[in-house]
């Protein structure tokens, strides 16, 4: 299949139903760039407005509304040597009385190293002197354009996907979209070199990356929330807030993925995923937190892993 080289021209902060940038065939690679949540490029140039600009849109010849957009993360690397985070915790994630404690937030510089494979920060910590983080690159933000005419923000997340901030998006992960508009309307950006669990900081460590992934059509096969898979695992993801929402969504799209492809009872799904199911944060910054549902596939039955 064919892989296309793509270089953005514009980036946008909701993700709708704005014009094709680049026209694909189900199966096409694209490789191409994204630039950082402020808006930063490779050059440490800005280029564009917060939050989260997206490079897009991909218009995907055959898509259609009640398909699956399968898009395969083949790499993402960040291709700056520099980053940068919130160096204090949100107040939500704290006790109430102990929030007014917290310092006011500023941006730190990390120094990206690709070749060692490490992330440091700009300036030793004082206490920590030493500290070295295992580059992780993970896409906080992607998705599909959303029905009925929305243009969704960047900052937040839906069935159609967005600003997820889940570190299980990462090289080698399948995702999965429900398809709401003709073309699908894929759109990815926000790239964080390392993040925990949560995005508790409010970032990762934010960069630009070069990215490659390949986008497929699943005909008829019909999604609820966004889908994801790696070699050891299926998941799905809820946004929503309160977070026992998110939690619903998620365990609800399990519950119909288990039942639907892969031919369980709910009483069989139920009592697998009551001794085996594992839940990831992938949010609970953003103005809709992520909760994502999954499950190893070797509690699976013999069947091809689908979306």
């Amino acid at each position: 299949m064919p892989t296309h080289h793509f270089t953005p021209t514009r980036y946008y902060n909701t993700i709708g139903s704005h014009p094709p940038a680049l026209v694909v065939a189900d199966g096409d690679t694209v490789i191409t760039t994204t630039i950082d949540a402020f808006g930063t490029d490779r050059h440490g140039v800005s280029v564009a407005g917060r939050p989260n600009p997206q490079t897009g849109t991909f218009y995907v010849n055959g898509a259609l509304p009640g398909d699956v957009l399968a898009v395969d993360l083949v790499r993402l690397t960040p291709d700056r040597p520099t980053g940068f985070m919130r160096d204090v915790v949100a107040a939500n994630v704290v006790d109430p009385a102990f929030a007014p404690s917290l310092p006011e937030a500023q941006l730190r510089e990390w120094h990206i190293d690709p070749a060692a494979g490490v992330a440091r920060p700009a300036e030793p910590l004082l206490h920590l002197p030493g500290m070295a983080l295992a580059l992780a690159p993970m896409i906080g933000c992607f998705g599909v354009a959303p029905s009925l005419g929305q243009a969704i923000s960047t900052a937040t997340s839906g069935p159609h996907g967005g600003n997820m901030d889940y570190r299980g998006f990462c090289a080698g992960t399948t995702a999965y979209f429900p398809i709401s508009v003709e073309g699908a309307l894929f759109f990815i950006g926000d790239g964080h070199a390392v993040q925990g669990d949560g995005e508790i900081v409010g970032t990762g460590i934010e960069t630009s990356f070069e990215v490659e992934f390949t986008l497929r059509v699943l005909k008829g096969r019909q999604i609820n929330w966004p889908r994801g898979e790696n070699d050891d695992f299926i998941f799905t993801a809820g946004n929503a807030r309160p977070l026992d929402q998110a939690v619903q969504h998620a365990t609800t799209e399990m519950l119909r993925w288990l039942t639907g492809d892969y031919g369980l009872t709910v009483n069989e799904a139920s009592m697998l995923l009551g001794q085996c199911v594992e839940y990831d944060l992938g949010n609970i910054y953003d103005p809709a937190y992520t909760m994502v549902c999954r499950l190893a596939k070797r509690w699976l039955p013999d069947a091809a892993s689908r979306a």
